[in-house]
């Protein structure tokens, strides 16, 4: 598991900047400021979760299942939230929204709610009194 969260958090922040760049560069041209904040919300919650990720992934064994459902949730939880604002955006910017993707983003924030919720949990867990 240590591996898969580590090769997500690289996966992730590497297209995080290739989104963002192209977003500050080829989709400033074609979409209005409104879409343009949006995908940028994105691209900040996929660079954000990359680096959460890059972090469990060195910090925890991964020895137990809540351990493993907090990766899950983060990579779940990014791919839905941002990856579903990149598509509607996209395909707002050629007038053929793809509506079926707006319920699909408060998904995947709920995923990553769960995500922080379960580390923190792991963490009360590791609290000694």
């Amino acid at each position: 598991m240590n591996q898969i969260t580590l090769l997500f958090a690289s996966f992730y922040g590497m297209f995080a900047v290739v989104f963002g760049a192209f977003g500050a560069h080829a989709l400033k041209k074609i979409v209005p400021e409104d879409l343009l904040k949006s995908f940028e919300t994105g691209v900040k919650y996929q660079m954000y979760h990359a680096l959460v990720l890059l972090f469990i992934s060195s910090t925890l064994s991964f020895t137990s299942p809540i351990e493993s459902y907090i990766a899950y949730s983060f990579i779940i939880g990014t791919f839905l939230f941002s990856f579903s604002i990149y598509g509607l955006v996209l395909s707002s910017a050629k007038n053929k929204k793809i509506k079926i993707l707006g319920p699909i983003t408060p998904l995947g924030g709920l995923f990553l709610v769960i995500g922080w919720f379960l580390l923190l949990v792991k963490c009360f867990q590791n609290i000694t009194l």
